[in-house]
């Protein structure tokens, strides 16, 4: 273990093995500090906040900060981290707002520059999140998703699974998985993700099914019950199964499309 002697450490923080922690960082009671993480300089870890092991969190980060909601209490709430991600410079993360819930980030996560993740969001794992994107209260963002930088997202809107959002886009509305929302645009969306599904290793027939989905889904006509309908009587299992639920589960709407209305894109080669 290496503690520059200037940082501060409540005694009632656990700290895990070969933790790194830099000049003047500040860790409060009731942290914990899972295995083999770095904590860089000026970092403030406060109370109720858990880490996974291998977590590096970068110079100013603040995590388990209290959250911005005039209704907070001040009773107990919590923030936890899972394991072996990155958190850059100044990236702000609040605990959740009503007593004994929780902020959530999972594992192999990495957010860049001036991140904000407020209270109550729900983060997957392998979620990248661009410098400067703000998340509101309550935001759910599935497995692998990629905010890019300066995204403005709303408090309860959900992101899906592999979905990609482009730089200095407004969502109010949700987005759903394995979708590509337009770069500076405000609740659009453009195509599919299909680079990241690829990547994400989808085989050609999930690929496929994929592209039914969202067919049926923003192209058929069919409004959003029935095609959420449709999908479901059509598959039970798959990712296009998974469609149909993230979007049964769109309280907020879906953001609208604005490709073809055929359902292609150039973006959207899969050959």
């Amino acid at each position: 273990m290496s503690i520059h002697p200037t940082a501060v450490i409540d005694p009632k923080a656990v700290i895990g093995k070969n933790v790194s922690i830099g000049p003047f960082a500040f860790i409060d009671e009731s942290v914990q500090i899972g295995d083999n993480g770095v904590i860089g300089p000026h970092v403030s870890i406060l109370r109720h906040t858990t880490i996974g092991e291998g977590v590096r969190v970068h110079d100013g980060a603040v995590l388990g900060g209290l959250p911005q909601d005039l209704g907070f209490s001040g009773e107990p709430s919590f923030v936890k981290i899972g394991k072996k991600s990155t958190i850059r410079e100044f990236v702000t993360i609040h605990r959740g707002t009503k007593p004994g819930t929780v902020t959530e980030v999972g594992d192999n996560c990495f957010f860049m520059a001036n991140v904000h993740i407020a209270h109550n969001c729900k983060v997957g794992n392998r979620v990248i999140i661009a410098n400067g994107a703000m998340l509101g209260g309550y935001v759910e963002i599935g497995d692998a998703a990629f905010v890019s930088g300066n995204v403005l997202v709303h408090q309860f809107v959900k992101i899906g699974r592999l979905a990609m959002v482009g730089g200095g886009a407004g969502l109010s509305k949700d987005v759903p998985p394995f979708s590509m929302v337009q770069s500076m645009g405000r609740n659009t969306v453009q195509g599919l993700n299909i680079v990241g599904t690829r990547r994400a290793g989808m085989t050609p027939e999930e690929r496929k099914q994929i592209k039914t989905a969202f067919k049926i889904l923003y192209v058929s006509g069919l409004n959003v019950a029935q095609a959420v309908q449709k999908l479901k009587a059509t598959y039970t299992t798959g990712p296009a199964a998974e469609f149909a639920a993230f979007t049964e589960r769109a309280d907020r709407g879906l953001c609208r499309y604005v490709g073809s209305k055929t359902g292609e894109s150039s973006d959207e080669t899969d050959g």
